[in-house]
């Protein structure tokens, strides 16, 4: 299938018909994960990739497909496809599409919204809408409760005797997912912090639910507000949901 497209495509502004083992050698170094050829519809996924993984990879692709200004950018590197910002707009879109296929468009906000953001509450509708538990968790925070500040994290195992030898103490997450309004009022918070917190109260349990926490954080303005905090490890990395409770009263000592 490569070699048929050879003839079609450049990598890096250069005719791989001039090198047919470019592309053989841009995947490889690139790590795709999912490659489409737009003449034959043909989606080529890693065989690596996990199955739950595949639904999203393939629509992310189809999302290119159905975009019409996307398919004159896929067969080959232009001034404009070489541009970091044009790429970063494909890739956008592309998600967008993938989003609103695998998620029913609406349908997955109506629901998400109609109970408390919790861990259990995201594995009920990971299981329903037949998508991974990240890309559920994703979704629901950053679209499903518009009028409430929440937080989430994909990251290393928050407790030190689980983490491994790789972990990197400076950028302990993979994800960190923030509801328009947490991005709004509490983006003063970084990543480590936000980990740290997790780090607090999470137990040693090589999967599933390991603690909750309920934590002050001060906004932007000064203000503060109870969280509450739970992490579930699935066996790879650590799922965390903050979910704002309520404003704190400000207690002032008069001497």
């Amino acid at each position: 299938m490569l070699r048929e497209t050879f003839s079609k495509l450049k990598v890096a502004g250069i005719q791989v018909l001039k090198r047919p083992t470019l592309l053989r050698d841009a995947v490889r170094e690139l790590s795709l994960k999912a490659l489409y050829l737009p003449d034959q519809k043909r989606i080529l996924l890693d065989k690596d990739l996990p199955i739950l993984k595949h639904r999203w990879n393939e629509a992310h692709e189809v999302g290119h497909d159905i975009i019409p200004w996307h398919e004159g950018m896929m067969l080959g590197d232009t001034e404009q496809t070489l541009t970091p910002a044009c790429h970063e707009i494909m890739e956008a879109e592309a998600n967008y599409a993938a989003g609103q296929l695998l998620f029913l468009s609406d349908q997955f906000l109506t629901e998400a919204a109609s109970e408390e953001p919790t861990i259990d509450f995201v594995k009920r509708l990971s299981s329903r809408f037949g998508n991974t538990i990240t890309s559920t968790m994703w979704r629901l925070i950053e679209q499903a409760h518009r009028d409430r500040p929440l937080v989430a994290l994909v990251s290393a195992h928050p407790h030190p005797a689980r983490r491994k030898a790789s972990f990197d103490a400076a950028n302990p997450c993979r994800y960190c997912i923030q509801s328009p309004l947490f991005r709004q009022r509490f983006g003063g918070f970084t990543e480590v912090e936000l980990f740290a917190i997790s780090a607090g109260y999470a137990g040693a349990q090589r999967a599933g639910p390991l603690g909750e926490g309920e934590v002050a954080l001060q906004d932007l303005n000064g203000g503060r507000h109870s969280f509450r905090f739970e992490t579930f490890f699935n066996g790879h990395e650590a799922l965390t949901i903050g979910t704002w409770q309520r404003e704190l009263e400000i207690s002032v000592s008069l001497a």
